[in-house]
Order: C-alpha cells, then sequence, then structure tokens
C-alpha cells in the first residue's frame, strides 16, 4: 500500500463544536476500546462543555485504531481525539499521522464581543430579536425554541445544518436576549413573531422546526400563511393532546435558586447527568433580568392550563400539504408521546427511544439525519 493511499485511508477524529460560543470541551469518558468497528451515530465518547454534557458519536465509519485524547482532558475545538483507519494501515503510519496532526494543529481564535460570536440582531414587528446565522446557501431553515429556551438550544444542530442549508436560530419574545416586553404571550402571537423576523432577514419560505411551544408556534405559523413554510419539522411538539406536565412549566417559571431549578431542568431529559452546572447557571441569569418573570407567566398561560393544554392545532395540522415530520422522545416527560398518535395521513412520526424532552440535544445526530434529509429534498 502507498503512503498516500495509507494516509488517506486515516481519518482524524476531533473535538466538535457545539454551539456558537463553545472553544473547549472535557473528556468525561471514552465508550469504545481500541479495535472497535465504529459505524456513523455510534457513540464514542461523553464530552462536558460549558453548556451541557452530551455523547459524542462517530461522524464516520472505521476501525477506532488509537485513542489519543485522556479522560478528563480539556481540549480546544479540533483538537485529535482519536484515529479511525483499517487493520490494514501499519502503526508506523498511525504514529506519522497523529505527529503531523499535532505539529500542525492551531487551536481556533477565540472571538471577543459581550453577545458572543456568531449573533446578530433584527427589529421585527416593533420587537428587538436575538439570532444566529449559520450557513450560506441552499434552502432557509429557521429552528424556534421551546418554553424557557433560547436560540442555544440548538447548539448541536446549528453547524451540521449549515452543511445543507442557511440556518437562522431565533430568540422568541420574552426569551435570550430579545425583547421581554410581552403585550399577547399566546402562541398565536408568537407565530406573528416569527413572520415578522422572516420578514426583516429576508426569508421569503422557510423550512420551521419547531421544539414543544416552539412546535406550536411553527404549525401556527404553517396555518396562518402556508405559502411561508416549505416544511415542518415538529419536535415534541405542543398543540396535539390535551396533557401537558404543568408542574414543570411552573415549577420552572417559580425557582429562583440552583437547589429548586435543578431537578426541574432534570425533568427534561432521560440522563438526568446531561443537565450540568453551567446549564442551571444560565437559566438562573437569565430568569434574573428584568421582566422575565412577568413574559414567562404571560406566555405560559397562553399554552397552559394547569396540567392541560389550552390549544389545539390537530385541525390545522391536518390541513397541511407541506412534508411535514413530527420527531418524539420515547421518555418525553413533559408532553406527552402518545399525543402522536392518529397524526394525519402523509405525516411522519419518528420515535427516537431512551430520548425525553429535548431529542435535539439528547439524540442530536438522529435528529440531524432527519432534519437534513428533510431539508435535502427541498433544493
Amino acid at each position: 500500500m502507498s503512503n498516500a493511499q495509507t494516509k488517506a485511508d486515516i481519518v482524524a477524529i476531533t473535538m466538535p463544536k457545539w454551539g456558537l460560543s463553545m472553544t473547549e470541551g472535557k473528556v468525561v469518558g471514552w465508550l469504545v476500546d481500541e479495535g472497535r468497528e465504529l459505524q456513523p451515530g455510534d457513540p464514542v465518547m461523553d464530552i462536558e462543555t460549558e453548556k451541557i454534557a452530551n455523547t459524542f458519536e462517530a461522524l464516520d465509519a472505521g476501525t477506532l485504531r488509537r485513542k489519543i485524547a485522556d479522560v478528563d482532558a480539556v481540549l480546544p475545538i479540533g483538537a485529535l481525539l482519536g484515529v479511525l483507519a483499517p487493520a490494514t494501515v501499519p502503526d508506523a503510519e498511525i504514529d506519522a499521522f497523529v505527529t503531523e496532526f499535532q505539529a500542525n494543529y492551531v487551536p481556533p481564535a477565540v472571538e471577543e464581543g459581550d453577545e458572543g460570536p456568531g449573533y446578530q440582531f433584527v427589529e421585527a414587528g416593533g420587537r428587538r430579536l436575538r439570532y444566529a446565522r449559520r450557513g450560506d446557501s441552499g434552502p432557509a431553515v429557521v429552528l424556534i425554541h421551546g418554553f424557557g429556551g433560547d436560540c442555544d438550544n440548538w447548539l448541536f444542530n446549528l453547524d451540521p445544518l449549515a452543511a445543507v442549508a442557511r440556518v437562522y436560530a431565533l430568540d422568541l419574545p420574552g426569551h435570550g436576549q430579545s425583547s421581554k416586553a410581552i403585550v399577547d404571550g399566546s402562541v398565536d402571537a408568537l407565530a406573528q413573531a416569527v413572520l415578522d423576523f422572516l420578514d426583516a432577514v429576508d426569508v421569503d419560505a422557510a423550512h420551521l422546526v419547531g421544539h414543544s411551544l416552539g412546535g406550536a408556534v411553527a404549525l401556527a405559523v404553517a396555518a396562518v400563511a402556508p405559502a411561508r413554510v416549505r416544511a415542518l419539522s415538529l419536535i415534541a411538539p405542543v398543540g396535539l393532546g390535551a396533557r401537558i406536565d404543568g408542574d414543570y412549566v411552573h415549577g420552572f417559571i417559580a425557582a429562583e435558586s440552583r437547589r429548586d431549578l435543578k431537578p426541574v431542568l432534570q425533568r427534561l431529559v432521560a440522563n438526568a447527568e446531561l443537565v450540568n452546572r453551567q446549564m442551571i447557571d444560565d437559566m438562573l441569569k437569565f430568569k434574573r433580568v428584568d421582566g422575565v418573570g412577568d413574559a414567562l407567566r404571560a406566555i405560559a398561560n397562553g399554552f397552559v392550563d394547569g396540567q392541560a393544554q389550552r390549544i389545539d392545532l390537530r385541525a390545522a395540522l391536518a390541513t397541511l400539504t407541506c412534508p411535514v415530520q413530527v420527531l418524539w422522545g420515547g421518555a418525553d416527560r413533559i408532553v406527552p408521546q402518545a399525543d402522536a398518535a392518529d397524526l394525519p395521513a402523509g405525516v411522519r412520526f419518528h420515535r427516537l427511544e431512551g430520548v425525553g424532552h429535548l431529542p435535539h440535544l439528547e439524540a442530536a445526530n438522529a435528529v440531524n439525519a432527519l432534519l437534513k434529509d428533510m431539508t435535502i429534498g427541498l433544493a
């Protein structure tokens, strides 16, 4: 085998970039041994960032020939974690590849700025909305977070989707760094805010991806302005059933300390260890901003009544002609996955086993693949 052929067969596993503000990650533990044959999507290691812990899944097929990163190592984006190569590649070639990679690797420069790298602001419908933008070509994809979230909830999805699309993730009114003044907290009012955002960033029509309350908002946009929606992906959406965990919603609003908020946030995920200290601190920081409490209560009143949902968008879903898919975690404790029963004909349903209410964080690779497939179909 020639040296050129050998190098082409060697694939570097590198520290991923999950989110606009991520600069480094900590290797919590390897989940596979050297010699293991990997397929795309196989779990490789657990990585913790300042935002959240997550399992890094293989992006390429191959045999794990070398572990480079030690457990507990904190490494910058793009640093070498491991090496994939066929068994036929000599160890000496693996050694040479690692030596060359490490000699040429330069950590990415840290971007400065109080608002973080990659964020922009726009005036839309009389409100100031923050958003993140990635990708330069392809169909437009707009990511709409759930109750209490912000555009950073899509930190594992922005870059993968940007490979096939122009991706926008906005902070809904009352959330993140968008305007906190809420006159009308209804789903319809939030849907109008999304339409105003599309106008402001010159997007005629988009693949809308909505999570939880954001799913209801995306569906409401499609119902009132179907020409603006090329496709719809609903992740554990509100609006398709009668029940909701109202204790979570009101517990989130009421929590004022780390001790109070941690068990509330842990209800969102199947694996409680995904909720780390930084995630809790970020949420508390957001909740202490002037106007946030009033905004969250107004928005909650628009879709929650005790343990019941105030809105029913099933009839609207049945009228849509654009491609629609629904994704749901089988272990969701916030919005019952049973709400996906008896969906209209033509709506694709994907159940993600062992996943809670945050599939786009808990099973990012699987969700990204589904979102990319639908987006590519629009090109």
